[in-house]
């Protein structure tokens, strides 16, 4: 019996949906230039991205809430760099390969570390910190630890992370990958998604919505605005909702 008999006659699974939907990279060109488009993210909050995503129906936006802002005063956006890391004690070729990732970043990226759930070694410190600032990287979200705490505040440089530790990566663990799909928590990223993150967290926007997710958020803004006014003049739960409000 052929390969393809085979197939067909106990039903093997056909992979070809799943491969497309989990590793195929969209390089959907935004109708707006990008640097407009992240701009105008960074004028919202994530709450109000998160209610879009919701309308798309996507609930699994919202990067794990354990993942906080060193800063609380900032809110930004850059399009999704991915770096996959994983522990091992192995040393061989792990410099080489970060250098390889580290001139792969590029401006206005917003670096995400899937760290195969590392609680050791840390991936951002502060040269990481001083070589992103120098490539006009916009953040970084390490689903990790990071150092050098003081010498990335000085650089006024948005971090998100889990933890903080001393320890260093190198013989600790290795970057496996970098601009391929992860997943962190429940979050399925790609590179080119817009991420975005302020005082609540950190959202991915999947690339081929991210303009419509735009538009819409700012729409909820505006709306938004009416309805804090209603409350301020006193007006009551019902009156506002019949009006079209929400709460």
């Amino acid at each position: 019996m052929s390969t393809d008999q085979y197939k067909k006659e106990v039903g093997m699974m056909n992979l070809e949906k799943l491969i497309e939907n989990r590793e195929s990279i969209s390089t959907l060109e935004f109708p707006i230039p990008e640097k407009e488009l992240l701009q105008r993210f960074e004028q919202l909050y994530t709450g109000a991205i998160s209610d879009v995503l919701r309308e798309f129906c996507l609930l699994n936006q919202s990067l794990p809430p354990y993942l906080r802002p060193l800063r609380d005063d900032v809110t930004v956006a850059g399009i999704a760099f991915t770096v996959k890391s994983a522990p091992s004690s192995l040393v061989r070729g792990e410099m080489d390969f970060r250098t390889k990732m580290l001139e792969a970043m590029h401006e206005d990226a917003f670096i995400v570390y899937d760290t195969s759930r590392d609680e050791e070694a840390t991936m951002w410190g502060g040269v990481m910190t001083a070589t992103a600032v120098s490539k006009k990287v916009k953040a970084s979200c390490i689903d990790g630890c990071i150092r050098d705490t003081r010498q990335i505040l000085e650089k006024d440089f948005p971090v998100y992370y889990k933890y903080r530790s001393p320890n260093g990566s190198l013989g600790r663990c290795l970057i496996t990958h970098f601009q391929i799909p992860i997943r962190i928590g429940s979050v399925d990223i790609k590179p080119g998604d817009v991420l975005m993150g302020d005082i609540d967290g950190v959202i991915c926007v999947p690339r081929d919505i991210a303009f419509k997710v735009l538009k819409r958020a700012e729409e909820i803004r505006e709306n938004e605005k009416k309805i804090f006014g209603w409350v301020a003049e006193g007006q009551g739960a019902k009156e506002i909702t019949d009006k079209g409000g929400y709460f």
